[in-house]
C-alpha cells in the first residue's frame, strides 16, 4: 500500500514547487526593487537551500522532483510511473504561475519578475541549459535512485548542485534548469519569445544525465574483476 494518495503527491508537487518560485524568483525581484536587500550570491544560495529545504519537507510524500524535466527522466528510466507524468507537469506549472501571481501581488512594481534570459547568444545559452541540467539530473539520480548513496544527504547533495549551477549559470542564461521555473515569470515578464530554450534544453539535459549515471552506476561487480567500484 503507498502511503500516500496520488492526489497528496500533487498537491506536495504544487507547493514544492509555489515555494521555488516564491522564494527563488522572489529573492530576484526584492534584490531590484530594494537595492542592496539582496546580493547576487545570495539569490544563488536562495535556490539552493530552498530546493534542500523542499526535499527534506515532501521528498518522502512526492519526491519534490518541483520540475518537469526531472519527472520526465525518471520516467525513462522507469522510477516513475509514465501516467502520472501529466498531472505532475501540471501541478508544478501551476505552483510556478500561482507564486508569481503572488509576488506581482505583494511586491511593488519593477523591471525584473525573476525570467530566465540567454546572455550569451541563443545557441550557446541553449548548450548551457542542457549542461547545467545533466549535472544536475546527475546528482539527482545517484542520490535519489542508488541505494548505496547518502541517503539523508540528498537535500544538501542537490540543493549544493542548485547552487553551484546558479553561480556560474546564472550570469549566463539564468540557470533555470526547471520548465516550470522559467514558466511563471515568463508568463508575468513576457519574455516567451525565448522560452522554448528552458523548455526543451532542460528536458534533453535531464534525460542525458539520468540515463548517463544509470550507465555508470555498476551495482554488481563481476567475479572476475577487482574493484569495480
Amino acid at each position: 500500500m503507498e502511503c500516500c494518495k496520488v492526489s497528496q503527491k500533487y498537491i506536495a508537487e504544487f507547493i514544492g514547487t509555489y515555494m521555488l518560485i516564491f522564494f527563488g524568483c522572489g529573492s530576484i525581484m526584492i534584490a531590484e526593487r530594494f537595492p542592496g536587500s539582496v546580493s547576487p550570491e545570495a539569490i544563488a544560495l536562495i535556490f539552493g537551500v530552498v530546493v534542500a529545504t523542499v526535499i527534506y519537507t515532501i521528498g518522502h510524500v512526492s519526491g519534490a522532483h518541483l520540475n518537469p524535466a526531472v519527472t520526465l527522466a525518471f520516467a525513462v528510466i522507469q522510477h516513475f510511473p509514465p501516467k502520472q507524468i501529466l498531472y505532475y507537469w501540471t501541478a508544478q506549472c501551476g505552483g510556478s504561475i500561482l507564486a508569481m501571481a503572488t509576488l506581482y501581488m505583494l511586491l511593488p512594481d519593477g523591471n525584473l519578475y525573476g525570467a530566465t534570459l540567454p546572455n550569451i547568444g541563443l545557441a550557446p545559452s541553449f548548450m548551457c541549459e542542457i549542461v547545467l541540467t545533466f549535472f544536475l539530473m546527475f546528482v539527482i539520480t545517484a542520490v535519489a535512485t542508488d541505494t548505496r548513496a547518502e541517503g539523508m544527504m540528498a537535500g544538501v547533495a542537490i540543493g549544493s548542485i542548485v547552487a553551484l549551477c546558479s553561480f556560474v549559470g546564472g550570469p549566463l542564461t539564468g540557470s533555470s534548469m526547471n520548465p516550470a521555473r522559467s514558466l511563471g515569470p515568463a508568463l508575468l515578464d513576457g519574455s516567451l519569445g525565448v522560452f522554448w530554450i528552458y523548455l526543451f534544453a532542460p528536458f534533453i539535459g535531464a534525460v542525458l544525465g539520468a540515463l548517463t549515471y544509470q550507465k555508470i552506476r555498476c551495482e554488481t561487480v563481476p567475479s572476475n574483476v577487482d574493484g569495480c567500484c
